[in-house]
């Protein structure tokens, strides 16, 4: 399993405005340009824009880190202070995905991909 944050989600209002803005940026076309998901890949790092993610209380950027058993590590977290967010679910695909927040107030997103 790849260690560090491998994907990094932005919330967007408007997803063709933001599109726009991170093609310049990134200066790559996305791989996935869907309505509820916008995907940018730039070596190994992903970069993701979702238009529902301030509905889902998105407030900025969420760096995802990649783990195995993403009910076991938002329980470790929870025991090392953590506050759930958003508890795991299924967001396309059987990728899973749930949100913590540390003592500090900062958001970290776990994602679990499909066996």
């Amino acid at each position: 399993m790849a260690s560090g944050f491998q994907l990094i989600v932005f919330p967007v209002s408007d997803a063709a405005r933001g599109k726009a803005l991170f093609q310049t940026l990134l200066g790559v076309e996305p791989y996935v340009d869907q309505p509820y998901y916008v995907g940018f890949r730039v070596g190994d790092q992903e970069i993701g824009l979702d238009p529902n993610g301030h509905k889902q209380g998105q407030t900025g950027p969420i760096g995802y880190h990649d783990v195995e058993d993403i009910h076991k590590a938002v329980a470790a977290l929870v025991d090392a202070g953590a506050e759930v967010q958003r508890q795991p679910g299924d967001v396309g695909g059987g990728k899973l995905i749930a949100w913590v927040r540390d003592p500090d107030g900062n958001v970290i997103g776990l994602a679990q991909s499909p066996a």
